[in-house]
């Protein structure tokens, strides 16, 4: 197996993960379905529950989750390519709210999977955050 460390790879992986932060904070569900694979899969932060592409898409059409605020650090990245797929594990700092009406503010590592498509470029297949507890 070879993992491919080109800077142009790592400039295109956090330029993808970029967006998708965008598009979650603008509620701009045309461009996280672009950014989506048809298959994604996303584990919340606060709970470990499983969303669906459909699921993410379904909640912030309707505004039931939002996500007011997300800040990456994409120079403390891990940029990673192993054929056509792409990893990024990176940190944030972001706030949300819950489909029960919950706010929820963490500190997070997480690991997004992307594949190559020829299509669409990246798409993010997978999306999973891990809570950084204070003082950790």
């Amino acid at each position: 197996m070879t993992i491919l460390t080109d800077p142009d790879d790592r400039t295109l992986l956090l330029d993808h993960d970029r967006r998708f932060f965008d598009a979650l904070v603008a509620a701009d569900v045309a461009r996280l379905d672009d950014l989506l694979a048809d298959d994604f899969i996303m584990v919340a932060i606060d709970n470990g529950a499983v969303a669906t592409r459909a699921d993410l898409l379904g909640l912030m059409s309707s505004g039931t989750l939002r996500f007011p605020a997300v800040r990456s650090f994409p120079d403390e990245a891990v940029v990673r390519r192993v054929g056509d797929v792409g990893i990024v594990v990176g940190r944030t700092s972001m706030n949300f709210t819950n489909a029960d009406g919950t706010a929820f503010t963490a500190g997070s590592r997480y690991t997004h999977v992307f594949a190559a498509d020829s299509i669409a470029g990246w798409r993010l297949v997978s999306a999973q955050g891990t809570e950084i507890k204070p003082g950790s």
